[in-house]
């Protein structure tokens, strides 16, 4: 399918990233080698202007906040926030003070907020029990948060981590979802961390295995598409095809898990109107067959992206993770 200009989860407009990289030797044995990533869903406030969102669970070996609620209302009122295993509090904790910066009401005249923090475990290169990522880290990468271009690779909440025996971390990819006179993006970032070597279906390095914990994958769908919740569910799915075909059979170790929203539609936080309406697609449209194919091939393309981008990384114990050549 044709790609976008920029070929990003941020050819989609609105959408905004940003990242925080720590990476620091601190002694023979223990090295900082983490992040934190923000995905903005459109440039307006997130709390005040909800969008539809979904998630889909391929494998819960996670450690996900905030995917309760975003699926009981199939809505999404912040960013979503990347980072390893041990630094979920501290990510959630900044964003939360961002979020309060950003909303007085919140807490106070109105109601609570739902944080959405994604991980994985980045511990082969990371010492992460240092917990060297802090709240303000967070409060960082959404400041930085930006359109446009953006770094992949050993970047942000990827800097630690391992795709297929060799480097991965923030990859993305998007697609145009075409048919006739309508025109919709899709696009994809990934924080890969999964996978053995020998899986990775286009891979010419032949490496030992390293060992090191199942690993897991945090997979982001974003569209213009005006689509609902339950079709955003139908969407996620169809990222888990994506990954399959790059090799991985889902460990039993790994957190893989997929977050899906479109910026189409917003629902206001308040109204005094009791009814919503929205134009949305319908499931039979030949279109959606399109968004389902952008989905698939943007997730296998941002999977191999993030490798393609990430450079030879030195971490914890004198630990060396090397860049893995297409």
């Amino acid at each position: 399918m044709k790609k976008g200009a920029l070929n990003l989860i941020t050819d989609v407009p609105g959408v905004k990233i940003g990242h925080v990289t720590l990476h620091q030797n601190i002694n023979d044995k223990d090295s900082i080698c983490t992040g934190v990533t923000a995905i903005l869903p459109h440039s307006k406030n997130s709390f005040s202007q909800k969008v539809p969102a979904a998630s889909f669970v391929l494998n819960g070996f996670g450690k996900t906040v905030g995917l309760i609620q975003l699926e009981e209302l199939g809505l999404m009122e912040s960013p979503i926030m990347l980072t390893n295993t041990f630094s979920v509090g501290a990510v959630l904790e900044g964003t939360l003070s961002y979020m309060l910066e950003q909303n007085p009401a919140i807490g106070d005249s109105t109601s609570s907020l739902n944080l959405v923090v994604g991980e994985c475990n980045d511990s082969y290169l990371n010492s992460m029990r240092l917990l060297a990522v802090r709240p303000h880290h967070a409060v960082e990468a959404l400041v930085a948060a930006k359109s446009g271009w953006f770094e992949q690779g050993a970047i942000g909440a990827g800097k630690g981590m391992i795709c297929y025996g060799v480097k991965g971390g923030i990859g993305s990819s998007s697609r145009m979802a075409q048919h006739k006179e309508l025109n919709f993006h899709v696009g994809v970032l990934t924080l890969t961390n999964f996978g053995r070597a020998h899986e990775c279906r286009i891979s010419n390095w032949d490496k030992d295995e390293i060992d090191k914990p199942d690993g897991s994958v945090i997979i982001v769908v974003a569209t213009d598409a005006p689509v609902d919740a339950r079709q955003l569910k139908r969407l996620a799915k169809r990222a888990a095809i994506g990954l399959g075909r790059t090799g991985t059979h889902i460990h039993n170790g790994s957190g893989d898990i997929v977050i899906a929203f479109s910026n189409a539609n917003t629902v206001a936080h308040e109204s005094d109107i009791p009814y919503d309406s929205h134009t949305l697609l319908r499931d039979d449209h030949p279109l959606m067959n399109e968004l389902f194919q952008a989905v698939i091939e943007a997730t296998e393309e941002a999977v191999y992206q993030s490798i393609r981008h990430a450079e030879t990384t030195h971490g914890r114990l004198g630990r060396v993770v090397e860049k893995g050549i297409f």
